[in-house]
This record gives structure tokens, C-alpha cells and sequence, in this order.
């Protein structure tokens, strides 16, 4: 037991509900755009009915605009991805609704499967791609709003053609 505290925590502070606070009508800090994230995916009724899927390319929608923050619905069918990108100035927080998507950065490689989260800083860089044979609904909230996705270059590890010399 440490003895510099008193307060001992046991388990994921997430995993209990009646200690989460309700989303504010307008969040302004990290936590609470999780929150509102958490709040609408929960809210089924909210997204479910719009989603639609299209082969040719990802489809999105706006569900809501906040001061200062935008809320997106997007979906992916299998194969589907974003490129490698970031969001400019804006921040962000990225939660799956169904299904499964894989994110890449150059730290490797993360399976995000229903209900995974992910809050991003300006800059940040990845991609993300349903690996799946499944279709994916994901929820992205963006502050402030998305005015720009840069593109960046691919990050393919070298074949071994690439790998050699000339």
C-alpha cells in the first residue's frame, strides 16, 4: 500500500458510469469532447438511421456543429481509407460505432474495434483503413472545426526490390 496516499483506485475509472460527469451542451476541454463523443454513441437512434454505405467512396455527414467544434459521422466499407493525413489545426477525437478499423502512425499499427477511442492533437498524422470484411461506422468530432486535411506521403515499408541498391 503506498503510504503517500490515501485514495486507492482499483480497476478503469471509465468502467464506472455513475462516476462519469453528463456531456456539457458545449464542451471546451479534451475530456469533455470524449465525453460528447461517448454521449452520442451511445445514442443510437441519434446515427443509426442515417448512416448510408457507398462503394465508390467514404461517405460522411455533419450530425451537429458547437461553437468552435464540428461533429462527423462517417462510414467504411471493407478496403476503404482515409490516406495519410492530418487535420491541420484542428484537434480531435475519433470514436468507433461498429465495426473495426485499423490505424496507422509511425508508431505502428492499432486495431480500433467498437466503442475504442482515440483524442488527437493538431498535426497528428495517421491514417485509417477498414481492414475488415465488415462495413465500419466511426464518429469524429473536430475543434476546431476541420478547415484543412493535409495529405502526406505513404509510409510503406521497402520491398525487397526497394531495398536494393542501384
Amino acid at each position: 500500500m503506498n503510504s503517500d496516499s490515501d485514495l486507492q483506485i482499483a480497476g478503469d475509472i471509465l468502467e464506472v458510469q455513475h462516476l462519469l460527469q453528463p456531456a456539457r451542451e458545449h464542451p471546451s476541454t479534451v475530456s469533455e469532447f470524449v465525453g460528447l463523443a461517448r454521449s452520442i454513441a451511445a445514442d443510437r437512434a441519434r446515427w443509426a438511421g442515417i448512416v448510408q454505405y457507398d462503394s465508390a467512396s467514404r461517405w460522411y455527414n455533419r450530425l451537429h456543429q458547437g461553437p468552435g467544434y464540428e461533429v462527423w459521422l462517417l462510414s467504411w466499407v471493407p478496403g476503404q481509407g482515409s490516406g495519410r493525413h492530418d487535420h491541420g489545426l484542428s484537434a480531435g477525437v475519433l470514436t468507433v460505432l461498429e465495426g473495426e478499423l485499423t490505424e496507422h502512425t509511425e508508431r505502428g499499427t492499432r486495431s480500433l474495434g467498437a466503442g475504442a477511442q482515440r483524442s488527437f492533437a493538431p498535426g497528428y498524422v495517421h491514417e485509417v483503413v477498414n481492414d475488415s470484411l465488415e462495413p465500419a461506422v466511426s464518429l469524429h468530432i473536430y475543434y476546431p472545426g476541420l478547415t484543412e486535411m493535409p495529405m502526406h506521403p505513404s509510409q510503406s515499408a521497402p520491398t525487397a526490390v526497394d531495398a536494393v541498391p542501384a
